[in-house]
């Protein structure tokens, strides 16, 4: 039977020893969609929103996202990230823009939580650059699309 990895014997929260683990190239992608209004959707269409490129902005800030997670979720281990990449597609028929975000390293941890949190705080930035035009986006789908390495090696969903 599969235990959580952050409790001790105890009951206690805390942070796994990773000490012994193997090396591996480890990386993930995660996803999440950001649904807004047709004026929205027509002013990045455009590229005509007033605060300037709002994809380049939500990119920026899903790469520091990805490198402080450490700092945002208690039990993570500070990674040395080699990779992130965080891509943004306007799906204007579905009235949305969709987030992927890899992150990868060489190291005896995963970088779920890494690739996790780029695609929360570009989404969060989407939102703060666009609620002003539509304060009812919703943020869904955040998920874990793939990860590779470690001693579990493959997952998708």
């Amino acid at each position: 039977m599969s235990e959580f990895s952050h409790i001790s014997s105890n009951g206690e929260a805390n942070m796994v020893d990773v000490t012994g683990k193997a090396v591996t190239t480890r990386e993930a992608l995660a996803e999440a969609f950001v649904y807004m209004n047709e004026e929205a959707i027509s002013l990045i269409q455009r590229g005509d929103h007033h605060k300037g490129d709002i994809f380049a902005a939500a990119r920026i800030a899903g790469i520091q996202g990805a490198k402080k997670t450490a700092d945002l979720i208690p039990l993570c281990h500070p990674l040395m990230l080699t990779k992130v990449a965080v891509d943004l597609e306007l799906q204007a028929a579905e009235g949305r823009v969709r987030i992927e975000t890899r992150c990868k390293l060489d190291g005896k941890t995963g970088v779920e939580m890494e690739a996790l949190t780029a695609a929360s705080v570009a989404s969060l930035t989407l939102f703060d650059m666009c609620k002003a035009v539509d304060p009812g986006m919703r943020i869904e789908g955040l998920r874990v699309l793939k990860k590779t390495g470690g001693k579990t090696g493959l997952w998708s969903a």
